[in-house]
């Protein structure tokens, strides 16, 4: 049985994100599937999804609904899981097999995404990872242990999750991709060139604007003056993959 697990809160996105993320997955692993979505509004998810309360976390108010909220994924009695779970944001694009995040190092405690934008600088990107439900408590005891100045201290969760760990391994670097970062043309050939899709991709990261249905047809929600640079042609094969 292999777990998947993804978190839905607030108005951002809706039942069907997480909805075509489960249906992606399941074309896209040969194993039994175990689909967990922790969210604060189960209604909308399909049946197959295993909808979870969201785990409890003291933050502070300001950032309550922010992505430090995926920390609390690291405390060591989660929904009462054991061994590996594999974390996908839910505005990722799945394209192929899931199975090797699994088999990949299986004995490490914590495998994530280089940061595209921060290499070598030993920072993962969480839109993609494997825990071992309580491998790494310091993650989530340093957080409760001082919230206020913990939120304070780093940019984001993910570098103080990087800063924290006492170990992290990365994903080959061709299976996790960035849309943005990684496979848009660069400005000015992003007006002439649709983006293209490797071979070795498994998932496809969609950090910020576009998302992929905006990237799927060719829009860019942004404000005017900045569309000169902000553009994406119509890319065919999102709606390929990105699909219930």
């Amino acid at each position: 049985m292999q777990t998947v697990i993804c978190m839905k809160w607030g108005k951002a996105y809706g039942p069907d994100y997480a909805n075509i993320l489960y249906s992606m997955v399941s074309r896209n692993t040969t194993r039994p599937l175990r689909f967990i979505c922790f969210t604060d509004d189960s209604s909308g998810l399909r049946a197959e999804i295993e909808a979870l309360p969201l785990p409890s976390i003291d933050l502070p108010p300001s950032h309550q609904w922010k992505p430090w909220r995926k920390i609390s994924l690291w405390q060591p009695n989660l929904a009462r899981l054991s061994g590996n779970v594999l974390f996908l944001d839910l505005d990722v694009v799945v394209t192929g097999s899931i199975d090797p995040f699994f088999d990949h190092r299986p004995d490490e405690g914590y495998c994530v995404i280089e940061n595209w934008t921060q290499a070598g600088k030993g920072i993962g990107n969480t839109s993609v990872f494997r825990l071992r439900v309580g491998a790494h408590p310091e993650v989530y005891d340093t957080l409760i242990a001082d919230p206020e100045d913990t939120v304070a201290a780093f940019p984001n969760s993910q570098t103080f999750a990087s800063r924290t760990i006492s170990r992290m391994i990365y994903w080959p670097a061709d299976w996790c991709l960035s849309f943005k970062h990684s496979l848009m043309p660069r400005w000015p050939m992003n007006f002439l060139r649709t983006a293209r899709l490797p071979e070795t991709a498994r998932v496809i990261c969609f950090t910020g604007y576009p998302n992929p249905d905006h990237a799927r047809d060719g829009l860019w929600p942004t404000v005017w003056y900045k569309r000169v640079r902000k553009h994406v042609l119509p890319t065919p094969w999102i709606a390929e993959h990105w699909r219930e």
